[in-house]
């Protein structure tokens, strides 16, 4: 199994490349742009694979895409990769001012688009049709030549990760994922989405992150944060079909209410043991290894992920210090 870390920084990336890690991913949000931090990773890593995990798909044209990927191929030539997800109606509508209806199929159709973009040579218009996106481009400077970038989706729902093993180079799953949502859901549907277009599912990418919180001074504080992020996540009703598989409804239940309430830190109390060892990684060394070693069905690259919500930068860059150590061991 290959490990990896969302972007921890130049001084800690030094550090987990010499450690062994494979491949680095950026996130985005209001204050942070995926491709931006990609750039910050190209010029602070030597060896791993690098990109957006994910970038917001709808938020940017397929030209966007493709060109910021291929500047990057520039700066790091082969260790590239773009991770995409569909983001919310909510954030699509409300945040970027774009349309997202049918997200599986625009999906589809942002990902050919794009390795239209990537798959050109000089002198040849690129052309792609379809109903979501047309693009008729008849690009004359020599900035082209073919690209092999892998395009990983950020997908949950089933038609989505069908789409992936469609279209795609494979998935990038979310940290909530168990090894049951893994091997009873993304694994056959990834499957079923490649067979559908003679691909071999064996050549997908299984790619997903981990909720990791390893403190050997205070485990507790670990477990707690590790916990918080789970319940976080948990009140996103995306999610009810793991909630379902697991049969975890009112656990959830109670971690929507708690968190409606005048104290939403209580959404901790209502993670049980076993949706804690089902998810994350945590507690100190020892207890760590003996989750992972539960572990069944976990993705080909782990991105070793700190808990972030309510979490301060000192304390995630103290998680992403022991994960460092931890994945040494197991990895």
């Amino acid at each position: 199994m290959r490990w990896g870390l969302p972007w921890p920084g130049r001084e800690l990336a030094e550090r987990a490349e010499a450690a062994g890690a494979a491949a680095f991913c950026s996130g985005e949000f209001s204050d942070h742009d995926a491709y931006v931090t990609t750039t910050e990773m190209a010029l602070s890593t030597s060896a791993a694979m690098i990109g957006p995990g994910i970038a917001y798909a709808f938020a940017r044209s397929p030209f966007v895409h493709a060109a910021a990927a291929r500047q990057l191929s520039r700066l790091a030539p082969g260790r590239i990769f773009l991770g995409l997800g569909a983001g919310t109606a909510r954030m699509n509508r409300d945040w970027f001012s774009v349309d997202s209806d049918r997200p599986a199929p625009r999906m589809a159709e942002l990902i050919e688009a794009i390795k239209a973009y990537l798959n050109a040579e000089d002198g040849v218009p690129i052309r792609y049709g379809g109903d979501f996106y047309h693009v008729d481009a008849d690009i004359r400077a020599p900035v082209f030549g073919r690209l092999d970038i892998p395009i990983l989706v950020g997908a949950f729902n089933k038609i989505m990760v069908r789409t992936a093993g469609r279209v795609a180079d494979g998935v990038l799953g979310h940290g909530l994922f168990t090894d049951r949502w893994w091997e009873q859901v993304i694994d056959p549907e990834l499957a079923r989405g490649a067979s559908a277009n003679d691909r071999d599912p064996a050549a997908l990418h299984r790619w997903g992150w981990l909720i990791t919180a390893i403190d050997d001074e205070n485990p507790d504080q670990a477990i707690l944060e590790a916990k918080l992020q789970i319940a976080f996540y948990l009140t996103v009703r995306t999610y009810d079909p793991l909630v379902a598989l697991h049969g975890w409804q009112d656990q959830v239940d109670k971690i929507r209410t708690a968190f409606r309430s005048e104290r939403p830190h209580s959404i901790t109390d209502h993670v049980t043991d076993e949706m804690l060892w089902a998810i994350a990684v945590c507690g100190d060394h020892h207890q760590a290894k003996e989750m992972i070693a539960t572990r069944t069905c976990l993705p080909d690259t782990v991105f070793i992920s700190a808990p972030s919500f309510l979490v301060g930068r000192r304390r995630k860059a103290n998680y992403n210090s022991s994960a460092i150590d931890f994945a040494e061991d197991f990895g």
